[in-house]
């Protein structure tokens, strides 16, 4: 098994882990926030905020992601269709809908792991 660690700019901590012959995992470690306002996403679909969608940086849309928050230790699989967060020191920005599933609609930020499912 294969493990590359790179720091982020923002400071969060990507690992990338491999098997011969199966898919790469990817996990990220850091900061989650959402959002609830918009009309249209990064992909051209109309947004909606119940939905169980997310906005991330450089993932391909369409990409479904694990978000567990930590301290709660509620997930959520959602899938990206927009681009964001544009905040510093944020990995994901959640819809509304999947901001409630994991508890993050009343502190707002959490500390959050995302892995790629696929």
């Amino acid at each position: 098994m294969r493990r590359f660690f790179v720091a982020l700019i923002l400071g969060c901590v990507v690992g990338f882990a491999g098997l011969a012959g199966t898919a790469e995992a990817k996990t990220i470690i850091g900061y989650a926030s959402y959002y609830k306002h918009g009309k249209r996403t990064a992909n051209g679909e109309p947004f909606n905020p119940n939905g169980l969608t997310a906005a991330h940086r450089t993932l391909p849309f369409g990409t479904k992601v694990k978000v567990t928050n930590l301290k709660t230790g509620k997930a959520v699989v959602v899938r990206i269709n927009d681009r964001g967060p544009f905040i510093r020191n944020r990995v994901i920005d959640l819809s509304f809908g999947a901001a409630k599933a994991v508890g993050l609609t009343r502190s707002g930020v959490a500390k959050v792991e995302v892995v790629v499912l696929d």
